[in-house]
């Protein structure tokens, strides 16, 4: 069993219900501030554990979570 999120629905689903983390335009603007920004410590310590592949879709979830969240805003 992979616990490593390798969906966007499974990523979702991880955040939401099994860690208790609303998606809220915040919160996902915050996680994209940091993840965006490769030469942040966090985000080279999270390349460095998932890898690339892993960062750059976590990033295109995030995107797609506040695209979602913004058309539920409009």
């Amino acid at each position: 069993m992979n616990v490593i999120p390798q969906t966007y629905s499974a990523w979702r689903h991880c955040i939401e219900v099994e860690c208790g983390i609303p998606l809220t335009p915040e919160y996902i603007a915050s996680r994209l501030n940091v993840l965006r920004e490769p030469a942040a410590d966090e985000t080279r310590r999270f390349v460095q554990r998932y890898g690339r592949v892993h960062w750059r879709r976590v990033v295109a979830w995030f995107e797609t979570a506040a695209e979602q969240a913004a058309a539920r805003e409009s």
